[in-house]
């Protein structure tokens, strides 16, 4: 196929990546540790290690699981928001060849059950305060080994029989020598849990071999502006959970790569929290969402944010809509790039160019050594600025999900390509645009409603906070448009948005009622849930 992208690269940003360069992550941190041992690697709440730490301490961390007999590909799992901790076992699963495990902290016990009955974790390292929760259900699961992280003070006693404090297995590794396991190129790294296209949650696995090019496309593509502080330091601010895809590679990964220190912070949501910790300190990475930067750019301690120094701020997970994007560029001179990712691509697909200082509404080019193509349902291929599902072939695309052939047929293509589930199209220089996800899309009179236009429409009005528009059963067209709206301006009234809607969008796109709300659901990245705002299928 053409490439008709490339071309259209911004300079200094090859095509394509060398994925051999390593053969595992495990090869990636040794070096990483070794080149940058005395800068520091993490930090949270007012403490820090630095990589030398880092290396010694998930070496005693994989002895420890080496000592209980853990072989190479045993399933690992993580069960913690983010903490010093967490990079230090994520380094010791994969340097002893087992597989990573990430799990939502916040799932309940029924959820938790089922990712480790499906996953086959043998052990789970999770904070104390989620020990009731693996109480109920630790029976049913091949768990046999948990390690317990202490929320305060260190060592203290857990509730559950049998489990250890983290400070018991550095003392017991620390006795102990790490054996170093060779780790292959198709070695499962992660088994990371997703709802992918259908909705069934299953582990998606992401081989050595795509997390590091992954990484490495990430990395290329980011070269012009981390052009501009060569061989300095940076300041990634990591305020997405590191159990998602997202914050995993483009943070954890990426900064350790890059040899960057990474600020963890363990409850994005309290804002306020977050500017006190950061109050004057320079960031130059900064990746999120688009209900983060919103949030960000509205509060009233923004001006105690360092913000000077920003070099990238990524918006992933769900679409960067155009008010936030343009306030973002006004506040910081620096633009909010817009990416496309997915868990089955370990996530990277597309992005726009750190260059381009204009928000385009759209998920910008295909990485290096990516392949993107739009079909039909039939699967041909569909002509330039025709919708179509998009496709993506690389090596950062899964081996398939766990334990479920069928799963990974419906999404795979004989030709090796990824169904992604999300119709876009794509323009004469290669740029793409998601127009929505199939399941999204509203049918109204027979005709295409994409939620992400109406509401990129609401929300450029100055009175919107945040907008999430759903299809809600109607007799006469079928489906009509609903919004559910959070407020910035308390005097805004339903009359007046209506009215702007009707200014700003055709007849069957308009909402016809809408429900303004004190918050919208979001998931743990912060991403807003229509699903939950629909209504009931009757």
């Amino acid at each position: 196929m053409e490439k008709i992208w490339l071309e259209h690269y911004p300079p200094g940003v090859p095509t394509d990546i060398d994925g051999t360069r390593y053969a595992s992550l495990a090869q990636l941190l040794d070096e990483s540790f070794r080149q940058f041992a005395d800068r520091p690697a993490f930090e949270c709440l007012g403490q820090s290690i630095t990589y030398r730490e880092l290396d010694a301490l998930s070496r005693q961390v994989g002895a420890w699981l080496q000592a209980q007999g853990l072989a190479r590909g045993a399933a690992v799992a993580l069960m913690m928001p983010n903490t010093l901790q967490y990079p230090v076992c994520v380094a010791a699963i994969l340097r002893a060849g087992c597989t990573v495990v990430n799990i939502n902290p916040l799932f309940t016990p029924r959820e938790l059950e089922y990712q480790l009955k499906d996953s086959g974790a043998v052990a789970l390292f999770l904070l104390e305060a989620f020990v009731p929760n693996l109480q109920k259900v630790q029976g049913n699961t091949a768990v046999r080994h948990v390690v317990t992280v202490a929320a305060g003070a260190p060592g203290t006693a857990s509730p559950l029989p049998h489990a250890i404090p983290f400070e018991r297995v550095l003392t017991e590794g620390q006795a102990r020598s790490f054996a170093p396991v060779t780790v292959s190129p198709d070695d499962i790294a992660f088994l990371q849990y997703t709802g992918g296209t259908t909705g069934v949650v299953k582990g998606a696995m992401l081989l050595h071999r795509n997390l590091i090019a992954s990484l490495l496309q990430t990395e290329a593509w980011l070269r012009p502006a981390l052009r501009k502080r060569p061989d300095q330091p940076l300041t990634f601010l990591c305020v997405l959970p590191l159990y998602h895809i997202y914050a995993l590679n483009n943070c954890a990964l990426l900064g350790t790569y890059l040899g960057a220190l990474n600020i963890l912070i363990p409850n994005p949501r309290d804002l306020t929290g977050v500017i006190q910790t950061l109050s004057h300190r320079p960031i130059h990475v900064l990746p999120g969402v688009n209900t983060f930067f919103n949030a960000l750019i509205h509060h009233p301690d923004l001006g105690k944010l360092n913000l000077s120094q920003v070099l990238i701020a990524n918006s992933g997970g769900a679409s960067a809509q155009r008010a936030v994007a343009e306030k973002w560029f006004a506040l910081t001179g620096v633009p909010l790039i817009e990416s496309y990712g997915l868990t089955e691509t370990s996530p990277g697909v597309s992005s726009n160019p750190v260059t381009a200082p204009e928000y385009s509404g759209g998920i910008g080019l295909p990485l290096p050594s990516t392949e993107v193509v739009l079909r039909d349902d039939e699967g041909r291929d569909v002509p330039i600025n025709e919708p179509g599902e998009i496709c993506i072939r690389g090596p950062q695309v899964m081996a398939g999900y766990w334990n479920r052939p069928e799963e990974t047929a419906r999404v795979m293509t004989t030709d090796g390509f990824l169904k992604s589930g999300d119709i876009g199209v794509m323009d004469e220089r290669g740029f793409l645009r998601i127009v929505d996800r199939k399941k999204d899309m509203i049918l109204v009179s027979g005709f295409n409603v994409y939620p992400n236009e109406v509401e990129g429409v609401v929300a450029s009005h100055p009175g919107v906070l945040e907008v999430a528009a759903v299809g809600v059963p109607d007799e006469r067209s079928g489906e009509a448009v609903k919004l559910f709206v959070v407020k910035k301006d308390a005097a805004l009234t339903e009359a007046q948005l209506l009215e702007f809607c009707r200014e700003q969008l055709t007849g069957y796109k308009r909402p016809r009622s809408i429900e303004f709300r004190a918050e919208l659901p979001k998931s743990n990245v912060g991403k807003i849930l229509r699903r939950e705002l629909r209504p009931p299928a009757s």
